[in-house]
């Protein structure tokens, strides 16, 4: 018994030591209302994860968490083995963001160029702009224009620019393909695919679109009203869903074939 307890110990000690992510026990509560329970799960390096769930079922509000802009209950949340309490001045250098809509997420006043940048401004180091604009798939001469001069495509490029400038250990996606027309989602899923090769950085994706899900993702955690009903593989869940909420929620999406 007390090896089964010492391996079980060494595979969580592991798991702080490698994962760039570490959400343990997590709980969110707005007074009497839980909103996320005891939330469990870890990103590791160079892998992708996604959040899935219906709206309400407490993915944003974890998210929310991660970055700082949501106090835990009870639990932790570890991002490259330093907690999160609160806001961070430095919060560019250890998760980027990519957002729904990219342009409401770029300042319209701003060149894209100073929008990309802008990580490194704030805390006073240079990047070199050409080079990650074209990792993005953008030619650099776009930098002097204005996001409404922009396809939906490129500004979403834009913002994943902008989130990887500082190569942070983790990149969170909130349903980053959800306002581009389908012919511009899967380049913009191998844009980011290509950048968590390239700079083996953990991604949590968010979603509730089961088909980039299932493109993009190494592993899925499914939530629903606030609990992880289930988490694996993402071709073992999506094949063998153990848990009645991840059968239904395959259910009522006919396209994936299953």
């Amino acid at each position: 018994m007390t090896g089964c307890f010492g391996t079980a110990a060494n595979r969580r000690w592991e798991t702080r030591l490698t994962s760039a992510l570490i959400v343990e026990n997590a709980t969110i509560a707005y007074g009497d209302f839980v909103a996320v329970r005891s939330a469990s799960f870890h990103v590791s390096p160079g892998e992708c994860v996604a959040l899935v769930g219906e709206s309400g079922s407490g993915k944003t509000t974890l998210a929310r968490a991660i970055l700082g802009l949501q106090s835990l209950k009870s639990g932790s949340i570890m991002v490259a083995g330093s907690p999160i309490h609160g806001a961070s001045a430095h919060q560019s250098e250890r998760v980027g963001i990519v957002w729904q809509d990219p342009y409401a997420s770029l300042d319209p006043r701003w060149k894209v160029g100073r929008s990309i940048r802008e990580p490194a401004t704030l805390i006073r180091r240079t990047i070199d702009l050409d080079a990650l604009m074209n990792r993005v798939g953008l030619e650099p001469h776009l930098a002097e224009r204005f996001p409404h001069q922009l396809s939906g495509g490129q500004r979403q490029r834009v913002a994943i620019a902008r989130a990887v400038a500082l190569q942070p250990p983790l990149l969170l996606c909130d349903e980053p393909t959800a306002a581009l027309d389908l012919s511009v989602q899967a380049q913009i899923l191998n844009v980011i695919r290509e950048m968590i090769q390239a700079q083996k950085c953990a991604c949590l994706y968010i979603s509730h679109d089961l088909l980039t899900v299932r493109f993009i993702a190494d592993r899925v955690v499914v939530m629903s009203k606030g609990e992880i009903v289930e988490q694996g593989d993402t071709e073992a869940v999506f094949h063998s869903p153990q848990h009645p909420y991840t059968q239904k929620l395959l259910q009522a999406a006919p396209k994936l074939h299953l």
